[in-house]
């Protein structure tokens, strides 16, 4: 029997724009939440090939990898190579230290907001300030975008990743290309 495949969840839906900002779904990602101490946080940055931030609200990053902190034992690590061995070695390094390790791959899905004004767009929805002085490049923040809880992460100061659940992406795509169509109007 072949094997199913994952239709992504934003596949056919319109991408909101505007002049200042557009919004795009990401390619498909490994990603897995890891709960620890520092001792499964050090395992796991050496296997994964990120090191894991300590500083709350940040992330780290080594080419197709990134660590984003959660909380104070709690980590998404992003894997955008989508390399099927890093749950493997994940699991090795962290066999004999105290953790959970879940992988979200299939539960989450994310979009990009990218443009000079892609902090305008998604304050549209958030109520963070996410001007840069606020929410510097490498900031990572757990937030709600109207109803739908994500995961906020500026990768630069023109682009933010926008991580959700599946089932909110249709939801979370409209919110923004209704913002994308209203601030072209300003």
């Amino acid at each position: 029997m072949p094997d199913a495949l994952r239709r992504p969840v934003l596949e056919g839906l319109a991408s909101p724009r505007n002049s200042a900002a557009s919004a795009t779904p990401c390619s498909p990602a490994i990603r897995f939440i890891l709960r620890g101490g520092h001792d499964a946080a050090a395992a796991a940055g050496a296997a994964f090939g990120a090191p894991l931030p300590l500083e709350p609200l940040r992330s780290a990053n080594a080419g197709p990898r990134s660590a984003l902190w959660l909380g104070p034992d709690e980590w998404l690590l992003l894997a955008e190579d989508s390399d099927p061995a890093v749950g493997a070695g994940l699991e090795a390094a962290l066999a004999n230290v105290p953790h959970a390790l879940i992988d979200v791959s299939h539960r989450q899905d994310a979009l990009e907001a990218i443009g000079p004004g892609a902090a305008r767009l998604l304050n549209a929805g958030i109520i963070l300030d996410l001007d840069l002085s606020a929410f510097p490049v490498g900031m990572v923040a757990r937030t709600l975008l109207t109803k739908a809880e994500i995961i906020l992460w500026r990768r630069d100061s023109e682009r933010f990743r926008v991580e959700f659940l599946r089932s909110f992406g249709p939801y979370v795509l409209a919110i923004l290309a209704r913002a994308a169509d209203d601030q072209e109007l300003c």
